[in-house]
């Protein structure tokens, strides 16, 4: 109790020096001038206690997303969680913490293009900007290294969301791992026919059997031009990113960790709580969700 009194007091003498001096206050208020000024030089401002405070929501956010979120993202939940804070402190408080995103870099790309399977034209034309659900869905594969050899995935996203809404993982590289992917995403999502589902010209793609499946279900389906990474770019910038955030610099033991870690990041991680520059920094789930809120 006497330790709040004396800071009260201390805040009124603070406020009264430039027009007394600090010896006489002290004597009237009885307390002592050295404890007056070890009080005044390490007190804390408001400012300094804010930041403080920052910095600790800061951390909480980076670790939550397993030291992936750099300042966009962060300061997004920040803005999101009701903080009210710009984006210039966030990034100063960061820096000063030594926080850091992880950001991108370049991985190999390979398609088997070497096939004599029909190739049917490119729909898209580089437009990646859909009105809606389920009107386009773009497919890729890609591999993760364990040291029982080699393990593929194939994903299945939504154009307006970048959702992964159909994945499957195996130890090769086959028509059948791209088929039960489309599958996935077909039987739970359920799309009206007139569905563009678009792939690069990989051999797995222009099987026979799998072009049957989509025209047989109304799906168009739709390819990349020749050696154009670009074409499908939404579906190979998926696979940047989970291999940036969680397969870059480690090494899995087997193929069922891998399988694990891939569905715990896309299932719980990637496509409910990921915040995606390019959906104004919603999760896939948010996005979505919040388009079925303004039409219902």
């Amino acid at each position: 109790m006497f330790c709040r009194g004396a800071k009260v007091k201390y805040a009124f003498i603070e406020e009264q020096e430039k027009r007394y001096s600090v010896r006489e206050l002290c004597r009237v208020f009885e307390v002592s001038e050295s404890g007056y000024y070890g009080w005044k030089n390490n007190k804390i401002s408001a400012k300094e206690r804010r930041d403080a405070y920052l910095s600790i929501r800061i951390k909480e956010i980076h670790q939550l997303s397993r030291g992936i979120y750099g300042c966009p993202r962060i300061y997004a939940e920040l803005k999101a969680s009701g903080e009210k804070v710009s984006y210039k402190r966030t990034y100063r408080l960061m820096k000063e913490n030594n926080i850091q995103g992880k950001y991108r870099r370049k991985f190999k790309i390979t398609t088997n293009s070497k096939h004599n399977n029909p190739i049917f034209p490119n729909l898209l034309e580089q437009n990646f900007k859909v009105a809606v659900p389920n009107q386009v869905w773009v497919a890729d594969i890609s591999y993760f290294w364990t040291q029982e050899g080699w393990m593929y995935l194939a994903v299945v996203l939504d154009l307006y969301s970048r959702k992964v809404v159909g994945w499957e993982m195996g130890d090769r590289m086959t028509q059948n791992l791209v088929t039960t992917a489309f599958l996935k995403a077909y039987w739970t999502r359920k799309p009206k026919a007139g569905l563009i589902h678009h792939s690069d010209r990989g051999s797995q793609y222009t099987a026979l059997n799998f072009q049957k499946i989509l025209a047989q279900l109304g799906v168009k389906s739709s390819m990349s031009g020749k050696g154009n990474c670009f074409d499908n770019a939404v579906a190979e910038s998926f696979f940047h990113t989970i291999k940036n955030e969680l397969t870059f610099n480690q090494l899995f033991k087997t193929k069922q960790e891998v399988k694990h870690a891939v569905f715990e990041y896309i299932e719980i991680f990637y496509n409910r709580k990921r915040r995606h520059s390019n959906l104004y920094y919603c999760s896939p789930t948010n996005f979505e969700q919040y388009y079925y809120y303004k039409v219902a």
